[in-house]
């Protein structure tokens, strides 16, 4: 049965708490998991949350702060040292490719698998499977910095009551969905577009066109939301966003379940950034995520 869901492995900024680790995300994807900006003490809680590195198909790195990357050392070493048997793909900001080097290779361990390196350059599509095209865009922070948006390609709704009416059953569902018609009938006349799901990924950034245009018919955005409304300065100045931003971007993009995190450690109580959101007008399903959480995707329309 396939699985789509966000794990949260943690949800601090800069620095972690008592309560929250450093960054690191997974999307499970079907039968791929995705690792999102992987900050330090990831590997651990990857052990807390159940995620092995076999899981791991792709790790994707917005930019090369230390709350965003200083996990990649043991993560890598981890797939090594677990022979994880398939390809995996790590995606990140070319103009870091001396911080990726650094940590790929921060101790000696003995390299056993060959993980795949593609770093990105420019805005557009960094890779395609046969379940997902995965594209980057770039955003607004003091380091060059990448958002990431993945899209399933659209699929087809079958409408039994235009299946009746045209008499189509059986084998011959299944015949018109691979020839296109049957005796006259088109797959139009009897199927309607199934829009596919979009999961985006924002991290430290400043409002920009990039935001806006990974948020943009999400079914889930999972964003960073620093600070909160009275320290908007404080976010325009380093790079971030605050709740209320985010969920203003939220709303006005269509997003149907909007994830808030990376908060400051000046933040010990998560209901205000819920109550901002709110008071942004976002109406949309809303967690304020903390870390080991589990956040199922919503199901295609």
């Amino acid at each position: 049965m396939s699985v789509r869901e966000l794990v949260v492995l943690g949800t601090a900024s800069q620095v972690p708490t008592r309560h929250r680790n450093h960054n690191g995300y997974l999307l499970r994807w079907d039968g791929e998991g995705l690792l999102f900006d992987p900050g330090e003490g990831t590997q651990r809680q990857m052990l807390r949350a159940g995620v092995a590195a076999h899981d791991l198909n792709r790790i994707c790195v917005t930019h090369f702060h230390g709350d965003h990357s200083l996990g990649l050392a043991g993560v890598i070493q981890r797939i090594n040292l677990d022979r994880v048997p398939h390809e995996v793909t790590a995606h990140y900001p070319k103009s870091g490719q001396r911080f990726f080097d650094r940590l790929r290779y921060a101790t000696a361990y003995r390299e056993t698998v060959a993980l795949t390196e593609a770093p990105v350059a420019e805005d557009g599509v960094i890779a395609r499977t046969a379940g997902y095209t995965l594209e980057a865009r770039k955003l607004s922070h003091p380091v060059e910095s990448y958002g990431y948006l993945l899209t399933e390609p659209d699929g087809r709704r079958m409408l039994p009551d235009r299946l009746a009416a045209h008499g189509i059953k059986g084998p011959d569902v299944g015949r018109i969905q691979r020839e296109g018609s049957l005796n006259g009938v088109s797959l139009d006349d009897i199927s309607e577009v199934r829009r596919g799901q979009r999961f985006a990924f924002v991290m430290d950034t400043r409002l920009c066109d990039g935001v806006h245009a990974l948020a943009d018919g999400t079914d889930m955005l999972v964003i960073e939301s620093t600070f909160l409304d009275e320290d908007e300065q404080l976010a325009v100045e380093h790079g971030h966003l605050t709740a209320a931003q985010a969920a203003r971007v939220a709303r006005d993009a269509g997003v149907r379940h909007l994830v808030l995190t990376h908060f400051s450690q000046r933040y010990s109580e998560p209901d205000e950034f819920e109550r901002q959101a709110r008071a942004a007008g976002y109406e949309g399903e809303l967690t304020v995520a903390h870390d080991l959480l589990r956040v199922p995707v919503p199901k295609r329309r």
